[in-house]
């Protein structure tokens, strides 16, 4: 009887921790997303931010300085292609650096999308 009761309660935790992992494997799939999401945002912050603004909207004094694009606007999101966005974010313009040494192209990718997603 004992020997039942304890392969019994191995078996339920076997099963609770198969159920637990397969839980988080499909919620750190649904969260891949967000990750990159959350990469991205983080790169903006660290390398725009400064010049651009955490808003995307250039009010800050660099921008002013710097005569930085504010990138919420959107007809210029609307004239302006993915590709267009690729290749400045790479090889810089005007007093805009170059990243294509700093960021891999994954990331200047996610960095396209983000920036797409300030469009107000």
């Amino acid at each position: 009887m004992e020997k039942a009761l304890s392969t019994a309660a191995l078996a339920f935790a076997f099963v609770s921790a198969f159920i637990a992992f397969a839980g988080f494997a499909n919620a750190n799939q649904n969260s891949n997303s967000s990750a990159s999401q959350n990469s991205a945002e983080t790169i903006y912050l660290r390398r725009c931010a400064s010049c651009h603004g955490k808003d995307g909207r250039a009010r800050t004094f660099k921008a002013k300085f710097n005569d930085a694009r504010d990138l919420t606007n959107w007809q210029w999101q609307e004239a302006v292609s993915d590709e267009q966005l690729y290749n400045s974010i790479m090889n810089g313009r005007g007093k805009m650096p170059a990243f294509s040494k700093k960021l891999s192209e994954s990331q200047v990718d996610a960095l396209v999308l983000y920036v797409r997603g300030l469009k107000k």
